[in-house]
């Protein structure tokens, strides 16, 4: 049975009219409740991240900018969320969540993280709403400890995980796979291990086509033993930052073969939510908690 991290720290007040979706993270909870996919004793509290692990892959001179409040307003306006003692323990809030949701994933085959995919983020800055990179700081703390030998990040948010690519270009262990839109967010991308990137306006067949050729092929060639999966619902038609034009059908599908595959080939993954931007937040809260479903559906 899942376990889905949660914390009241995954929330925090936002100038009015932010575009940042904040109230997305406590509205999922509430709706995996209401819909009886999921139960109060599978949520629980990850905690706060260590800073041992944050400095795995985070330079000293950023995190303690971040800690201390001190980054300059450029660097604020590049991350695109005012700098507050809220916003530091929702970063490392949801660091913890990824982290233990691969700790959990080692055990029950999946792990669930009600927040994360903050993958802007790089050692040395954050950037587009990512503070802390979660899934980079998770897979740094299994190497270390000796839990994971080979370790893939499948990517599917909308836009590239340019700073997961940068902290792990140089880390043979640790393979990164982003399909996303191309000519959208970064501007300038990064190197991952394998980009795929998609024309504009890419719909179901195509997208789910793409995807089915890909990632069974990455499977076999890198030969994981364990996979964090970024599940961003920015790819959705709806979505005011995305540029491609999956339903929530095809969105689901994609769930269903990403979390499939690792079922199937018992690979333990550690799921993380990633961007949605839909004008109707019920699109975004509905397209996580399908997610969410799905790993109910495949590990009951």
């Amino acid at each position: 049975m899942p376990r889905l991290a949660t914390s009241d720290h995954y929330t925090l007040d936002l100038p009015a009219g932010h575009r940042f979706p904040i109230a997305k993270y406590a509205l999922i909870r509430e709706q995996l409740l209401w819909q009886g996919i999921a139960a109060p004793e599978d949520f629980y509290e990850p905690g706060l991240c260590a800073e041992e692990d944050v400095l795995r892959v985070h330079t000293a001179e950023y995190w303690h900018k971040v800690r201390d409040l001190q980054l300059s307003p450029a660097e604020v306006r590049r991350l695109g969320l005012p700098q507050s003692p809220q916003l530091v323990r929702r970063s490392l809030s949801s660091s913890a969540g990824t982290l233990q949701s691969a700790l959990h994933a080692l055990r029950d085959g999946v792990g669930l993280n009600l927040a994360g995919g903050t993958h802007h983020a790089f050692a040395d800055r954050g950037e587009g709403f990512c503070v802390l990179n979660d899934q980079a700081i998770a897979a740094a703390h299994l190497l270390a400890h000796g839990l994971a030998r080979q370790i893939l990040i499948v990517d599917l948010d909308v836009h590239q995980g340019d700073g997961t690519a940068a902290i792990f270009g140089q880390e043979p262990r640790v393979f990164t796979f982003s399909m996303h839109a191309g000519a959208n967010y970064p501007l300038r991308k990064e190197r991952s291990d394998w980009d795929v990137a998609l024309e504009l306006g890419t719909a179901d067949a195509e997208y789910l086509r793409r995807l089915c050729e890909t990632l069974p092929a990455l499977l076999e060639r890198v030969q994981p033993d364990f996979v964090f999966y970024q599940a961003g619902v920015d790819v959705l038609a709806t979505d005011k930052l995305g540029k491609l034009a999956l339903t929530p059908a095809g969105c689901r599908q994609r769930d269903e073969f990403v979390l499939g595959l690792c079922h199937e080939q018992r690979l333990p993954v550690a799921v993380s939510m990633g961007g949605g931007y839909s004008e109707r937040l019920a699109d975004i809260v509905d397209a996580h908690c399908n997610t969410f479903r799905v790993a109910f559906e495949l590990w009951p």
